[in-house]
């Protein structure tokens, strides 16, 4: 008898967090660099070819957690309120994340959340895939600012993208590592709401005159 599409996905779904979370936590325990592919197998109880199939490199055993986020910034102008420009939407969702203590705005105190970015970022190859994140969010950005304005002039739209790409992920930096220095996420909120004013202020002096 076929297994019903939905019970095939919830499988496949189960499985990919099991892979996911037994990766993450021999890297925390041990060091990214020490444990193997193999081990990580053997761990959630899978072959390597099937860990494969679910994850193409080991990079993204870890990086997987960043997937829900990846082409966000572009989705946040396009689904942007009526009337609001696509700076002012981008600001906002900002915000809300972190009232949320949203771990990819930097301002999560949890212990397991500061354990991971300090994988993360202490990581050379992993640091550099997130790089490449970063440059994939450039390019949606800069396609959805595109499409938001009408602006005929692509690279224009992409030196916006760029500005922010580079000023959100450097506000979520600084906020980490205030973090990871011993001050709490409430401590610090709004401190960090404070320096998201004054970047976006910034980029609103420029990137508003060309309707951004």
């Amino acid at each position: 008898m076929t297994e019903p599409v939905g019970l095939r996905a919830r499988k496949r779904e189960r499985t990919r967090r099991a892979i996911s979370e037994a990766a993450i936590a021999m890297f925390l325990a041990d060091g990214f660099d020490e444990v193997s592919v193999a081990d990580v197998a053997a761990a959630a109880e899978v072959s390597k070819p099937t860990l494969f199939r679910y994850f193409p490199t080991k990079e993204d055993l870890v990086l997987d957690r960043f997937a829900d986020h990846r082409g966000e910034a572009a989705r946040v102008v396009r689904g942007r309120e009526p009337g609001e420009t696509p700076l002012a939407a981008l600001k906002r969702h900002i915000r809300k994340a972190l009232g949320e203590r949203d771990p990819v705005t930097g301002l999560c105190d949890d212990p397991e959340v500061l354990a991971f970015n300090r994988l993360v970022f202490g990581t050379p190859s992993l640091a550099s895939r997130l790089a490449q994140h970063r440059a994939y969010d450039t390019d949606e950005l800069a396609a959805a600012f595109q499409e938001a304005t009408g602006e005929k002039d692509a690279f224009l739209c992409r030196l916006v993208a760029v500005q922010i790409v580079a000023v959100t992920h450097e506000l979520a930096h600084r906020n980490a590592a205030k973090l990871a220095a011993g001050r709490s996420a409430d401590e610090v909120h709004r401190e960090a709401v404070a320096a998201l004013d004054r970047a976006f202020a910034l980029l609103g002096e420029g990137a508003e005159k060309f309707g951004y």
